[in-house]
């Protein structure tokens, strides 16, 4: 047997369950913290939070349909910024710390070419980032794809030829 094919059956995909963990915690200590800032640079023109707390009391009042009638606008500007941060950051972790970002690293779990399961390359991070748009499409069907696949591959890693496994 070849290490090639040693290394193939060896690897561990990761599931949804685990992934899902991962992509919350770097809303939380990723996204979240690049929200704040943008926010305050923005001087509280990138959305109006007063519409946000007003939903939020609809929906713990039992008002859904309220909750969701105002949505609050967002200036288109300052949305790009947050998006492109988002994106350059996630991109440095990814490169930093070969294929895992702060909520991947915490689960063990990171992302490699589906091939060869060596890093992957700026081309395969970009293709990877944008597709995740196409996952969110359709109820979010591109995620869910991971729960049902052998290989645990969403949308956005078939369109990048990547794979995210255990970091063992």
């Amino acid at each position: 047997m070849s290490k090639n094919e040693m290394d193939i059956r060896e690897v561990r995909y990761a599931g949804f369950w685990i992934r899902f963990i991962a992509s919350f915690l770097d809303t939380l200590f990723l996204a979240l913290p690049i929200a704040v800032v943008i926010y305050f640079l923005s001087d509280g023109n990138w959305f109006d939070i007063s519409i946000y707390q007003d939903n939020v009391a609809y929906a713990m009042s039992g008002n859904a349909q309220m909750a969701l009638a105002y949505q609050p606008k967002t200036s288109l500007q300052w949305e790009l910024l947050f998006e492109i941060s988002v994106l350059i950051i996630t991109m440095l972790f990814w490169k930093k710390w070969r294929g895992a970002t702060p909520g991947k690293k915490f689960v063990h779990i990171k992302i490699v070419d589906a091939k060869t399961f060596q890093d992957i390359d700026n081309k395969q991070a970009i293709t990877r980032s944008f597709g995740y748009i196409a996952s969110t499409f359709a109820f979010l069907i591109g995620f869910l794809m991971v729960a049902f696949r052998d290989d645990k591959r969403a949308l956005h890693d078939l369109l990048a030829n990547t794979a995210v496994i255990y970091n063992d």
